[in-house]
């Protein structure tokens, strides 16, 4: 039985990035074991931003820059999507003059400042002996930096597009992919009803796996992902094809929002960057919609109209898919498994359908991205498969 008389230490824990389901099983998972463990919980707010924005003053009102947990608290925020500890895209090794926090403009005043020195200081004002990020590849790179500076660390890894290297299962990617597919379902109605082709933009900055999987699965009939530039003419004839072949007289393409056509790059919103000097995409498949649209004459023998989506945040929002309430769960427990065993520096991982850990390094020293020769026909631009035989649950890792 857990003794839960004797303090052991402290556990911080955050969430970074984008949101997704799964982030508050999560919590709730290191926390609920973290408590019984014997260890205090703290809940730093909006991911690595709370830990900039500390000031450590005794009397000071830190309450929105973190919080502590208790199992009331997280048993309740457990059955809801999003994070309740909020999050944000902070790198606090690149931050920029005007975010710096008022207490520490006298002495970072770069275009860009470093506070690593700062969030170090905190965590040890804060008695932090362990940190759990959970978060993408941006998030968990600090925490390889914290880790490299002398900080515990056991990280989680989070992301929509399923692209943090080292695990095969990201927390959201089941949820994107469930509903990614319940949406291009519903949009069939009014695409076959006006015959038109249908083009749903989905997340995927530079990994192509939430267009793969929803097209393996029946949602789509092509896909165009970040890692292979496709010809636009090559998917207006597939598409054309497609649709002649459907008695309702239409056809899917999903289009990766990294996705970039033969002679064309990534699309953007607009030139801001985030702290991690990412531009925020969107915009693909209009474009592709407008291509397809302009060469259908030449395909269908007339002028064949585009229904296009971009499903954004309505693959975010909401509650966790069974995969991404249990997955959590074990995220957080086997992170507590680790700190028991005095071991950091790890990334909790699934691998072949097992639940390990890894170097946390394997995050800023390898990719995660689609193996276009083993699982992308160019040709067809559709999944490739040959067996599905001691293939991972969802079939396409980088390795």
């Amino acid at each position: 039985m857990a003794n839960i008389n004797k303090k052991k230490g402290t556990i911080a824990i955050l969430t970074g990035g984008g949101d997704v389901p799964g982030l508050n099983p999560a919590i709730r998972g290191v926390t609920f074991r973290a408590l019984r463990e014997g260890y205090d919980v703290i809940g730093l707010r909006r991911g690595w931003g709370g830990l900039v924005d500390i000031v450590r003053e005794k009397d000071y009102d830190n309450s929105e820059n973190f919080v502590h947990l208790s199992e009331t608290v997280v048993n309740r925020a457990a059955r809801t999507g999003g994070t309740f500890l909020h999050t944000s895209r902070t790198n606090p090794s690149k931050v920029a003059k005007d975010k710096v926090p008022a207490h520490l403009q006298g002495t970072f005043n770069a275009e860009k400042n470093d506070l690593t020195t700062e969030v170090m200081k905190n965590l040890e004002w804060l008695g932090v002996d362990y940190i759990i990020p959970i978060g993408g590849d941006d998030t968990l790179s600090f925490g390889v930096r914290l880790y490299q500076e002398g900080m515990k660390v056991v990280a989680i890894p989070k992301t929509m597009d399923n692209d943090v290297p080292g695990t095969d299962y990201c927390i959201g990617f089941s949820t994107c992919v469930t509903r990614t597919i319940q949406m291009v379902n519903s949009l069939r109605t009014s695409a076959g009803s006006h015959e038109r082709f249908l083009v749903v933009e989905v997340f995927g900055r530079y990994a192509g796996f939430t267009a793969l999987l929803p097209t393996m699965a029946g949602a789509a009939n092509r896909c165009v992902i970040p890692e292979y530039k496709f010809n636009i003419e090559s998917l207006a004839e597939l598409m054309a094809a497609d649709r002649k072949r459907n008695p309702s007289r239409y056809s899917v393409v999903l289009i990766s929002e990294g996705a970039m056509y033969e002679g064309g790059e990534m699309v953007f919103q607009s030139e801001t960057t985030d702290a991690f000097g990412h531009k925020k995409l969107g915009g693909i498949g209009d474009l592709v919609a407008e291509k397809l649209k302009e060469l259908s004459p030449k395909y269908c023998g007339k002028t064949v109209n585009c229904l296009t989506q971009k499903l954004g945040y309505l693959v975010r929002g909401g509650d966790p898919d069974a995969i991404d309430s249990i997955v959590p769960m074990a995220y957080g427990n086997l992170a507590l498994d680790l700190i028991l065993n005095k071991i950091h520096g790890r990334l909790v991982v699934l691998k072949n359908g097992r639940y390990d850990n890894v170097p946390v390094d394997v995050v800023t020293s390898s990719k995660k991205v689609v193996n276009v020769k083993e699982h992308y026909n160019t040709e067809r631009l559709r999944p490739h498969y040959e067996s599905f035989e001691m293939k991972p649950l969802f079939i396409m890792t980088s390795e």
